[in-house]
């Protein structure tokens, strides 16, 4: 199915992915955009597991302070190169994850660092992932994304390995 000029432009506009992505993810959803972006999501992360291996030596400290100073978050997502640490689209992410951390105060970073031990008391150990650990989160901007998916697609974007190094959440009184 020959996909038109503005469903790519919408589809690019949702997904920040490029044009031949975009016109090759409808021509395959036979000009679904909903189908479409599900295909994209799953070559993003197809995408991010390829290049998880690589080295991720660069990148940003990023911090948010909730209005009212009485939240703040401070945040290090790695990458590749610091070319790309100074990515306008990098730079979106790392302050939406400052963002997401402030909003949700999750305990850890990935399903894997949840200590067995804390899980054994655990009932449902799916709703305490999603609560507690920032990549199986809602992302709070779009709660149609994760924020696994969210990293997917930057990775597709940008073509590199970015890694969620660490956080810290602050809050007065805690």
């Amino acid at each position: 199915m020959k996909s038109s000029v503005d469903a790519i432009k919408e589809l690019r506009d949702l997904t920040c992915s490029s044009v031949a992505h975009c016109k090759k993810a409808l021509e395959e959803a036979k000009g679904d955009i909903k189908q479409a972006i599900i295909l994209l999501r799953k070559q993003g992360l197809e995408v991010a597991a390829k290049k998880q291996g690589r080295a991720a030596k660069e990148g940003r400290i990023d911090c948010y302070i909730h209005h009212g100073n009485k939240i703040g978050v401070l945040l290090e997502v790695n990458c590749e190169s610091d070319f790309v640490a100074r990515n306008d689209e990098f730079i979106k992410f790392t302050k939406d994850l400052a963002m997401q951390i402030a909003a949700t105060s999750p305990e850890y970073i990935k399903k894997e660092d949840v200590p067995e031990d804390l899980l054994k008391h655990e009932k449902n150990k799916e709703d305490y992932y999603k609560n507690n650990c920032l990549l199986e989160q809602v992302f709070v901007k779009d709660p149609g994304l994760t924020i696994k998916d969210y990293l997917g697609n930057i990775v597709a974007k940008i073509g590199e390995n970015v890694v969620i190094r660490r956080f810290v959440r602050y809050k007065i009184g805690e």
